[in-house]
């Protein structure tokens, strides 16, 4: 993601409202549990936005690098939990020391932001950062949305995913990638790595429900290749 994406977070988190007071999605309870049970205590939240599920990881213990390339965002967190300030960074995964790895990778709605390639690539690139036996929990955009902005879809693959390219709403003039479950499982047991929590749908009606759904899936992996 690009110095257009980081502006247009930027604006989203300026506005004062972005994910304030939302509690953390459920999934959040998913990896408290499997980082107890394998024993993680750090790690490495890729795109922690200004904390809504960033803040409930830390709480219950875990000790989590927040990356992400808003600037407004990471004010954001670094206001509303002081103490890990130096815990936070601005930039993508190039903004972290090469080569360093973590025992856990946390990525949440972000690894959909781009083109396939894109977002394949920002994939590798986080599979690179967890060390043998780690784990990596994903929360990503999952065909099955309902596309609820003005978008032209912009690349259709045989597997069902699909890339908007959206033309209005707070993405506007950004890519966004809607990823089938046999596309996200195959890029991540292709890299060496096998499922703890098997790839599930979670759906979230919005409000009015006339405005469609969001259909996101969610899973956990440990590297063990």
């Amino acid at each position: 993601m690009g110095s257009e994406a980081a502006h247009s977070w930027d604006q989203e988190y300026a506005q004062g409202v972005r994910y304030q007071g939302d509690p953390p999605v459920r999934f959040v309870e998913d990896i408290v549990l499997a980082a107890k049970e394998s024993g993680t205590t750090r790690g490495l939240y890729v795109g922690c936005g200004n904390g809504r599920n960033y803040a409930p990881l830390v709480e219950a213990g875990l000790d989590l690098i927040g990356l992400d390339i808003s600037r407004v965002a990471i004010d954001q967190l670094a206001e509303r939990l002081p103490a890990r300030r130096d815990r936070l960074v601005v930039g993508d995964l190039s903004a972290l020391p090469a080569g360093q790895t973590w025992p856990l990778v946390v990525a949440i709605q972000v690894l959909q932001h781009g083109t396939r390639e894109e977002v394949h690539t920002f994939l590798a690139g986080m599979l690179a950062r967890i060390a043998p036996g780690g784990l990596l929990a994903v929360r990503v955009n999952a065909t099955g949305t309902d596309v609820e902005h003005a978008a032209n879809v912009a690349e259709r693959f045989p597997d069902g995913s699909f890339t908007v390219l959206y033309e209005s709403g707070p993405k506007e003039g950004l890519h966004v990638h809607f990823w089938a479950a046999r596309e996200l499982n195959d890029a991540v047991t292709g890299a060496g790595f096998t499922p703890v929590l098997e790839l599930r749908p979670d759906t979230t009606w919005r409000h009015p429900m006339r405005r469609g759904q969001y259909l996101q899936w969610e899973g956990t992996w440990r590297r063990t290749g």
